[in-house]
């Protein structure tokens, strides 16, 4: 259920060895990028995050713009599919090309002698896919794969279970795959709308980093984007509002384990306490085995072998969930228990240990996040999806070194409440039963 991986992973960073500098662009057609320069290795990483991703889906065509963004590599222009991977391996380039919920993410690397080439290539996969009938088919049945695949595992039953029953009429109730049938009643022209609903010019954000100047990367981003519609065919989502209300849903499923999925109320990463909300989460859950729910429900008992929180951070709606899986006999003992600590993290706080144990981890790993051109891309666009400043990552320490034990508890008794917790269990728990969610 976790949305908006760029959100979250972004949220864990600290500040790192030394201040990054951070160029913002304009190109002269206009479009913004941040840039990190770094001309010691001939090689250059962009990347391109276009707002809204699947969730501009029109109505009734769930799945078209997953399906069109897997198949944008399949050929453009006068190239085909073969053709198009052969263009990209000679010039020794890589693409690739992703959509989750919040955005739809294209990344381009390159030697630097060959940019201009791979930047062209890119252009026309962009502007001018080719949405063959045998590459359509052939990356559809793909996606069937998957959706018959997810039909048999309980991990993405529960995760879909509780998507659906968190987010109500928003996408983000459902799978971006679609579903068997509307993936399979999608045409070329559907691909062509769910193209030109998101692949926009007034939905694009860049992050660049390598062998490239700020009067290079101009030209070269107007080169990419600039045959793009000025602006997308459909407004971006709106905000959902979070239909989850407490209790447990059982889904039968023949195992001697239980699945466990659980969510309650989140917050968004621009709220004043979501930095409290950060560090609570890792001594609650987020912090492997020095976490509480690791602790009470591993260690202590044995009854699973992982239990793990952490903030789904989404742009249009968020959660604090958790997972967690056990034997069928020992699944309402490690409920009752992660209702206890849901609660206790309020109730009494967090000691001093724990409090600088958390900011130490949090604030030492932020290095290995800045371990290439391609990851420091990324990141930067991410940044501007989410709208972080552009010194966040010379400013982030700060923010976590000054949560208090104070901030930490207020956090919790304003979201930390077990009645809130929808449980979605699949399996056969021994002494469960289901209730329905209450009516919003």
């Amino acid at each position: 259920m976790i949305r908006a991986a760029i959100a979250l992973f972004l949220a864990v960073l600290a500040v790192p060895a030394h201040a990054i500098d951070i160029q913002e662009v304009t190109s002269p057609g206009g479009i913004k990028a941040w840039l990190v320069e770094d001309p010691t290795i001939p090689f250059t990483a962009l990347s391109f995050d276009f707002r809204g991703g699947a969730s501009l889906d029109a109505e009734g065509k769930r799945g078209a713009i997953n399906l069109m963004t897997a198949t944008l590599e399949e050929g453009a222009g006068q190239l085909d599919a073969t053709g198009f991977a052969r263009a990209v391996e000679d010039l020794g380039a890589n693409f690739s090309f992703d959509v989750g919920d919040d955005s739809l993410s294209v990344t381009m690397r390159a030697l630097s002698e060959s940019r201009d080439e791979a930047a062209d290539l890119l252009a026309r996969a962009l502007t001018q896919p080719r949405f063959d009938e045998e590459a359509v088919n052939r990356v559809r049945g793909q996606v069937q794969a998957i959706l018959r695949s997810e039909a048999n595992d309980p991990q993405s039953l529960a995760s879909k279970e509780m998507a659906a029953q968190a987010w109500g009429d928003h996408p983000y109730a459902t799978s971006i795959n679609g579903t068997p049938d509307s993936l399979a009643a999608l045409t070329r022209k559907d691909l062509v709308a769910a193209k030109n609903r998101v692949l926009a010019r007034d939905r694009v954000v860049v992050g660049a980093a390598g062998d490239i100047s700020a009067e290079e990367l101009g030209p070269l981003l107007d080169k990419i984007l600039g045959g793009l519609p000025e602006k997308g065919t459909a407004p971006l989502p709106r905000q959902a509002d979070l239909q989850l209300t407490g209790g447990v849903t059982v889904i039968d499923w023949d195992s001697p384990q239980t699945v466990v999925s659980f969510a309650g109320p989140g917050l968004p990463i621009d709220d004043p306490d979501y930095f409290a909300a950060y560090v609570a989460n890792h001594i609650l859950g987020g912090g492997g085995f020095s976490s509480r729910l690791m602790e009470e429900i591993r260690e202590k008992r044995g009854l699973t072998y992982g239990v793990g929180t952490g903030l789904a951070t989404g742009i249009y709606g968020q959660t604090w969930q958790g997972g967690m899986a056990g034997s069928n006999a020992n699944i309402a003992q490690s409920i009752d228990l992660i209702r206890q600590e849901w609660d206790r993290m309020g109730a009494e706080g967090v000691t001093d240990r724990e409090l600088q144990d958390a900011k130490t981890y949090l604030t030492g790993e932020y290095p290995l996040r800045f371990d290439g051109n391609g990851k420091i891309a990324g990141i930067l666009a991410g940044m501007q999806l989410i709208g972080f400043p552009i010194d966040y990552v010379n400013t982030r320490n700060d923010r976590v070194e000054a949560v208090t034990a104070e901030d930490v508890q207020r956090v919790s008794q304003r979201l930390l409440r077990s009645d809130d917790l929808r449980f979605v269990l699949v399996g056969r728990p021994e002494g469960i039963d289901s209730d329905p969610p209450a009516t919003n």
